[in-house]
């Protein structure tokens, strides 16, 4: 159950927003990609897997941390951890530029999707009857805020550092 509510939930939502991302001017300033490279270079896969591994952390670190009060809250923590985490991700997958640039209301879809993603997981951690379920525990307000921690730490650091690269000249 958990996994297709993460992917339901952290694939559709941003995915539609996306589509609906507001055109970039410059785009067609741009030399077209070579036909003869293949799309999945070398740069995008290493982005790809970064990501991967720095959501993967914080996802662990929340086990870890709920693993003191037993198996239960670790795993309802890695659950949420993911979850928000991914969802926060939707806002680095919509431009190859910082949110500093593109303005994170320039999309008011990214936005709408956001909420709703997090509404939903909060309706799942903070409902009772849908404990048994998704088969969740209850959480501490000290826990839940371990989550929305640990769950933005790799997209505020993913648009701090695009922010940096931009004021250097650089994409990231």
């Amino acid at each position: 159950v958990h996994l297709l509510f993460i992917n339901l939930l952290t694939d559709s939502l941003p995915a539609l927003a996306i589509g609906m991302e507001p055109s970039d001017k410059l785009l067609l300033k741009n030399k077209p990609r070579d036909p003869h490279k293949g799309m999945l270079t070398k740069e995008f896969l290493g982005r790809l897997l970064g990501y991967g591994l720095f959501i993967a952390a914080v996802t662990q670190t929340a086990y870890y941390i709920g693993s003191e009060a037993g198996p239960g809250t670790a795993s309802t923590m890695a659950f949420a951890t993911l979850t928000l985490a991914r969802l926060f991700h939707g806002f680095t997958c919509r431009s190859e530029f910082s949110l500093f640039r593109i303005k994170l209301t320039s999309n008011k879809w990214s936005i709408a999707a956001f909420g709703t993603g997090a509404f939903l997981l909060a309706f799942v951690l903070l409902v009772p009857f849908m404990h048994g379920l998704f088969m969740v525990e209850t959480l501490s307000v000290a826990k839940l805020g371990w989550i929305v921690l640990l769950a933005c730490i790799p997209t505020l650091s993913i648009q701090i550092v695009r922010g940096i690269k931009e004021q250097l000249g650089k994409r990231f």
